[in-house]
């Protein structure tokens, strides 16, 4: 397998003498975060969590994300947190890019050493704790949902594996150009959300305006595109954070030397729930 880059800021200011025009965008359909606005101003800070920092990316809000939340955390050595989730409903997913990031599960009382291109899903209810015992700072993302049960279907495992470990799925009629990392069966029900790796070789599109239901957080992980947002083609590059709300036309074409690659969420698996905002009522 290539060799893989994942791109995380290291935060910072920009000098007086930069111009202000930026790629930054929110739309009704869509925003788009530029890496560039990920600065020491912006970040956030968690109870329980020592030595951490972390930049907030999408969070559950009036017409913006509906499902998830999604933070690019960063861990200085010896941070890290014995009670790092105060949601018993909620399940996530971590990804490393940067570091070493030590996760230990507390059922089986499993310990992991999770280094770039480190994926570790973990269930509702889940017992974990984070640390960073490495000399370096650790920086991951964590994409965190309240979990949908259903009565007669069980909740999944938690696991733990590296992205180089899963063969990425070409995507019929695409001679490997375009592919998807797949860390659990898109047909396993139990999940319901995925949050996979897509990689475009150079040159590699999406030949179509992708139209759903799924709401989507993209982290671009490594190389640069042109992406079409609902009405707009917009430039982006790794390091950048695209948010889609459900039935927002997507498509790309991928350019530059590198792979085009990031770090997608959807919803999925799930009756839609009735009633506007996705309430019962």
């Amino acid at each position: 397998m290539a060799e893989r880059t994942y791109w995380a800021t290291h935060g910072g200011h920009p000098p007086q003498t930069d111009l202000l025009t930026d790629r930054a965008m929110f739309r009704e359909a869509y925003a788009v975060i530029p890496r560039g606005t990920q600065r020491d101003i912006v970040t956030s800070n968690l109870p329980l969590w020592e030595g951490t920092r972390l930049w907030v990316l999408a969070r559950p809000l009036t017409g913006f994300a509906e499902t998830f939340s999604q933070y690019l955390m960063e861990v200085a050595p010896g941070g890290g947190s014995d009670s790092p989730e105060d949601d018993p409903g909620a399940e996530a997913v971590l990804f490393v890019m940067e570091g070493e990031l030590t996760l230990t599960l507390r059922a089986p009382g499993a310990e992991h050493r999770m280094t770039p291109g480190g994926y570790a899903f973990l269930a509702p209810g889940e017992e974990w704790t984070a640390r960073n015992h490495a000399s370096e700072p650790v920086r991951f993302m964590w994409i965190r949902k309240a979990y949908q049960r259903v009565d007669g279907v069980d909740v999944p495992e938690s696991f733990v594996t590296n992205e180089q470990e899963v063969e990425p799925t070409p995507m019929p009629d695409t001679e490997g150009k375009w592919a998807t990392t797949r860390f659990v069966d898109p047909n396993d029900v139990r999940h319901d959300m995925h949050v996979t790796i897509v990689t475009f070789q150079p040159g590699g599109i999406i030949p179509f305006a992708e139209t759903h239901v799924m709401e989507h957080g993209l982290y671009v992980l490594e190389g640069q595109a042109v992406y079409r947002l609902n009405e707009d083609w917009v430039e982006v590059q790794a390091g950048d954070f695209m948010w889609l709300r459900a039935f927002c036309p997507q498509a790309c074409y991928a350019g530059g030397p590198r792979p085009f690659r990031y770090l997608l969420y959807k919803d999925v698996n799930r009756h839609v729930r009735l009633g506007l905002g996705g309430m019962h009522r």
